[in-house]
């Protein structure tokens, strides 16, 4: 496992001092990232080549959410790869060891150039260790779309939403969905299936749904096609 520690900053928390599910996945994404990096596996060796991971779909649980100041390790671990993609666990701990988020992740190993799957070759695969999978209840990569839903005012895709392949960022979908929650839904878990990248200008049309414990949010284009859509789903008492 690879991991890193951080106490959790005043510009990572709500109005409760708790971690934002924004920040959450930004830690999760940050990870990865330094993790591919201290392989010598990351930008450096991908950029040349026209390659890049891109973000499938997540799976995320929540036990406790940490507060401001508190300490954390955040840490991450591939655990299969295919021919095109693959997958990896992330664990964000407290200072005692307790487990305070885990997550399942799909990526796809991609042609930057083409925007489609590219074949991921032995030795590449090979510069990241394997370790087991997390004991968790693995979710599907896909979320079915609901068949009734509440369209709510669509918003164009600005600069500060976009990341270094200058497509939307996955943490913003996050933040996008988030604002759609009913009021008190606390999250104990949830899911995102990304389908395809929103870029800078586009129209994003929100589809809201809730039922019971789960609030799903397509955030689609202007024929209603997902880009991303988030599902998730209030935590038991």
């Amino acid at each position: 496992m690879y991991s890193f520690t951080s106490n959790i900053r005043f510009s990572e928390v709500n109005a409760d001092k708790t971690l934002t599910l924004t920040s959450l996945v930004n830690y999760f994404q940050d990870c990865t990232i330094f993790h591919s990096e201290s392989l010598h596996a990351g930008f450096e060796f991908l950029e040349p080549l026209h390659k890049a991971w891109v973000l499938s779909a997540w799976q995320v649980v929540i036990h406790r959410l940490p507060t401001y100041g508190e300490s954390v390790l955040v840490g991450t671990w591939p655990y299969h790869f295919t021919t095109l993609s693959g997958e990896r666990n992330f664990i964000l701990k407290d200072a005692s060891g307790e487990d305070l988020v885990t997550a399942n992740s799909i990526w796809v190993f991609t042609d930057t150039q083409t925007g489609r799957p590219a074949r991921l070759a032995p030795e590449y695969a090979g510069m990241y260790p394997l370790d087991p999978p997390y004991p968790m209840d693995y979710a599907p990569r896909k979320i079915a779309l609901p068949e009734q839903y509440q369209e709510e005012a669509s918003f164009s895709v600005t600069k500060h939403h976009l990341d270094s392949n200058h497509h939307v960022n996955n943490a913003q979908y996050i933040r996008m969905a988030e604002d759609y929650l009913p009021d008190g839904f606390q999250v104990g878990e949830f899911r995102a299936d990304y389908r395809k990248s929103a870029r800078l200008h586009d129209e994003i049309h929100p589809l809201v749904t809730v039922t019971g414990n789960d609030c799903t949010v397509v955030l689609a284009d202007k024929d209603n096609k997902p880009y991303t859509t988030v599902q998730f789903i209030r935590k038991e008492n």
